[in-house]
C-alpha cells in the first residue's frame, strides 16, 4: 500500500495508474447505471431524503453528542423526524468530526502508517451513509459473488460487513456494506452468487453495527489489495486523493443524492 514515505516518483506513477483504472471503472458504471437495482427501498414520489452533515461546518455536534451513541442515534431520529424523511444520506468525501469517538480512526490504527502520523483521526469519509431504523433491508444493486465477510467489532467500526465482487464488460470492481446485523452474516459463503435485487443483510442494531446509530456504509472500491471483510471507510487528509481515486462515488451505482 502507498504510504507517505514512498519515492516521489513512484507515488506519481501510482496516482496516474489509479486515474486511468477510476476513468474505466466509473465510464463502466456510468455505462450500466440504468440497469442498476435500489440497495433500500425508496419511492422519491411519496418519500423524503434528509441530508445530514457530518463536518465541523454543523454546531449541533458537540462532543458530548458525537461520543454518547445513545445521543446520536436519538439526534438521528429527531432529525428524520423533523424533516418528515424516510432516510438521512450523504457522506462521501466528506471531512467529518465524528471519528475522534474512538481510537479505531487514528493515524497509527490503520494501514501500518508511518509514526509521524500517529495520533492524527481519519477524517475523511469515503462512501456514502443511509441512515434509518435497524432492520431496514438492503438489497444487492448489481449481480456479483461474495468477496468476504467479517464482524468487525471494534468500538466505531463496521460492526458486521460484507464485500461483494462485480465485473462490468472487463472492469472488476467491489461494494462493500457495513453495519449490517450479525445475523446477515451467517448464510454466507465466500464465491456464492447474489443476484441483482436479493436481500443482502438489514441495518444493525448499535450493540452490533460498531455502537453507531443504525446506518448503512455502502462504499464503491476498485481494488481491495490484501483486505478481507474490511477495508478503510475513512482516510486521512493527506491520502485522500489517493483513496477516492480507489473508491468513486457511491451514488454512481445509488442514484438517490439527486433527491435530496
Amino acid at each position: 500500500m502507498l504510504g507517505s514515505n514512498e519515492p516521489a516518483i513512484y507515488k506519481g506513477a501510482v496516482i496516474q495508474y489509479l486515474y486511468y483504472m477510476k476513468s474505466k471503472l466509473e465510464h463502466a458504471l456510468l455505462k450500466y447505471q440504468s440497469t442498476f437495482g435500489k440497495v433500500v427501498d425508496f419511492n422519491a414520489a411519496t418519500e423524503q431524503l434528509c441530508h445530514l452533515n457530518f463536518t465541523a461546518a454543523n454546531t449541533e455536534l458537540t462532543t458530548a453528542l458525537v461520543t454518547d451513541t445513545q445521543q446520536f442515534s436519538a439526534y438521528i431520529n429527531n432529525k428524520l423526524k423533523a424533516n418528515n424523511c424516510k432516510y438521512g444520506i450523504g457522506g462521501y468525501n466528506e471531512d467529518r468530526i465524528l471519528y475522534t469517538r474512538s481510537k479505531h480512526f487514528e493515524i497509527a490504527a490503520a494501514d501500518n502508517a508511518p509514526l509521524e502520523g500517529a495520533g492524527e483521526t481519519r477524517s475523511i469519509h469515503l462512501g456514502i451513509d443511509i441512515w434509518g431504523p435497524a432492520g431496514t433491508k438492503v438489497y444487492v444493486p448489481i449481480g456479483g459473488t461474495v468477496h468476504s465477510f467479517a464482524y468487525n467489532d471494534n468500538f466505531g467500526d463496521y460492526g458486521a460487513t460484507i464485500v461483494l465482487q462485480h465485473q462490468l464488460d472487463t472492469v472488476l470492481f467491489h461494494t462493500l456494506y457495513g453495519h449490517l446485523s450479525l445475523n446477515d452474516l451467517v448464510p454466507l459463503q465466500e464465491g456464492k452468487y447474489i443476484s441483482r435485487g436479493e436481500l443482502l443483510g438489514h441495518f444493525g442494531e448499535e450493540k452490533e453495527n460498531g455502537n453507531w446509530s443504525p446506518h448503512l456504509h455502502f462504499q464503491v472500491i476498485e481494488d481491495m489489495r490484501l483486505y478481507e471483510g474490511d477495508y478503510p471507510g475513512v482516510c486521512s487528509i493527506d491520502e485522500r486523493e489517493k483513496y477516492l481515486l480507489n473508491c468513486p462515488d457511491a451514488d454512481l451505482i445509488l442514484k438517490m443524492m439527486q433527491f435530496i
